[in-house]
């Protein structure tokens, strides 16, 4: 379906200057029709740019995690020399086919910088290799690791948060819900920050007015990556996929919901701040206007990526853990 809003002529002149350098980076690298590993080298290769120049940090360092699926890497950033920390488990984008540690590494660096706060991000295997559930529970299992052995990771079991961009919004809130449905682990979320989610909304206002090739989520991207991700087409409406079928109106930790104004998904992201609203749950939701889908990679162009990643890390500093 045609795009009905002229989405290139609102962007704001950061995001016109991020997208013209991104267009520069990705030339000649996508083509119609190219495999996903094609994708993830070009994904790849382009975000090499943007990850440069990210705070220095005490310690960065890669580890891994044994799952029931194998070992999966994990990379803990600490911004100081604190024996014990809390930590956040960062769960990176890429539509669960793209993206890894290294494609998100800035990203991690601020938050880890601006909160005070360990980060671990986490390596999940992606897919088609990977179906669903299969990310979700190696990261749930990245947090009953940090959970049970604390000591050797140097982390505070009983304050942990999740974060997350896009496809890795919608897998922190899934890894949340899975703990508190299946594992009875609940206890001890002092907040997520989610960062233009998906949610579950299968058709919405913005995914018919907005995306388009210049953000990578056309309607046939979207569908390519779902795609890729479900073992089934019924995934779609499995409770940790779809979030918004969940029961939210009790045990959910305060939640930073932000949204880019020219970004397909955010219905998602208005929609479960309403539900935030009715519910009680504690929240923050920010309408970033001007920016597209991903723009918080960009933040060595756009100020306003660093800054939404200033106001989570100022929204986790105000949180209490959930218990």
């Amino acid at each position: 379906m045609a795009n009905t809003i002229d989405v290139l002529s609102q962007l704001s002149p950061d995001m016109k200057k991020a997208l013209d350098k991104q267009n520069e980076l990705s030339k000649d690298l996508y083509a119609p029709g190219q495999s996903f590993e094609e994708m993830r080298a070009a994904y790849n290769h382009e975000r090499e740019y943007w990850n440069q120049d990210g705070p220095v940090l005490a310690h960065v360092d890669d580890r891994s995690v044994s799952t029931s699926y194998g070992e999966v890497r994990v990379r803990m950033y600490r911004p100081n020399d604190e024996p014990i920390l809390p930590v956040i488990v960062y769960i990176h984008g890429g539509g669960w086919v793209l993206g890894n540690v290294d494609t998100h590494d800035r990203i991690t660096r601020i938050l880890a910088k601006e909160s005070g706060a360990a980060v671990v991000s986490v390596d999940y295997t992606l897919s088609p290799e990977a179906k669903y559930p299969q990310g979700v529970e190696e990261c749930v299992a990245v947090v009953q690791e940090l959970r049970n052995h604390s000591q050797l990771w140097g982390i505070d079991p009983h304050d942990i948060s999740f974060a997350g961009d896009s496809g890795g919004a919608n897998m922190s809130f899934a890894t949340y819900l899975h703990l508190r449905e299946e594992e009875k682990a609940a206890e001890g979320i002092r907040c997520m920050l989610l960062i233009y989610g998906w949610y579950g909304l299968r058709d919405s206002g913005s995914l018919r007015l907005l995306g388009g090739p210049w953000d990578g989520l056309t309607s046939a991207d979207f569908d390519m990556y779902k795609n890729y991700y479900f073992a089934s087409p019924q995934d779609a409406y499995a409770p940790y996929v779809d979030i918004l079928s969940n029961d939210l109106t009790h045990d959910v930790p305060p939640l930073y919901i932000a949204a880019g104004g020219l970004d397909p998904l955010q219905d998602d992201s208005k929609t479960l701040a309403k539900v935030c609203e009715d519910s009680g749950i504690p929240y923050r939701f920010e309408l970033v206007e001007g920016v597209l889908h991903g723009f918080i990679h960009h933040s060595r162009v756009v100020a306003a990526a660093r800054e939404v990643l200033e106001h989570a890390a100022a929204f986790y500093k105000t949180s209490g853990v959930h218990r």
